[in-house]
């Protein structure tokens, strides 16, 4: 069974539960639709990789507002947000920790070489590839400033 065709079912699964799985219905239809946008942009249908990229871009939106909703003291819009995203991290690849992250990091800065924080962008180019959709962009470029500061 495909990425997409078990969010498909988890959605129907979703309808079946009414009230219970509201939120999980609705968070299911907006991934599913931002899939459909992005077949139709590139022009066919997309792969699971190519799905696992849609769904980490939805985390990452949900995660950013967020911060932002946190910021202005909205907990309930942070809870519904936090839930939101607890519906979404299943579809995707195991998640690495901040160890794992620091060790490839710290293997990265051998390779290439790096000597402070003005070879970063070297050192973000080589580890990017290797942690994409494991990974938040934003924890790995905190660990690799404080390893090359």
């Amino acid at each position: 069974m495909s990425l997409k065709e078990k969010l498909q079912q988890d959605m129907k699964d979703a309808m079946k539960e009414r009230e219970a799985g509201k939120l999980k219905l609705s968070v299911l239809r907006l991934t599913l639709a931002a899939i459909k946008n992005k077949e139709i942009q590139s022009g066919y249908d997309l792969d699971d990789a190519a799905i696992e990229e849609v769904i980490a871009k939805e985390v990452k939106q949900r995660r950013e507002a967020m911060a932002e909703y946190q910021n202005v003291g909205r907990e309930d819009v942070v809870r519904k947000l936090n839930q939101e995203i607890e519906f979404l991290l299943p579809y995707l690849p195991q998640q690495l920790t901040e160890g794992e992250i620091r060790q490839i990091v710290e293997k990265a800065i051998a390779q290439v070489g790096a000597k402070d924080k003005s070879d970063l962008g070297k050192v973000m180019g080589a580890v990017m590839p290797q942690v994409k959709g494991k990974a938040d962009g934003k924890i790995v470029n905190k660990i690799a400033q404080e390893l090359l500061g």
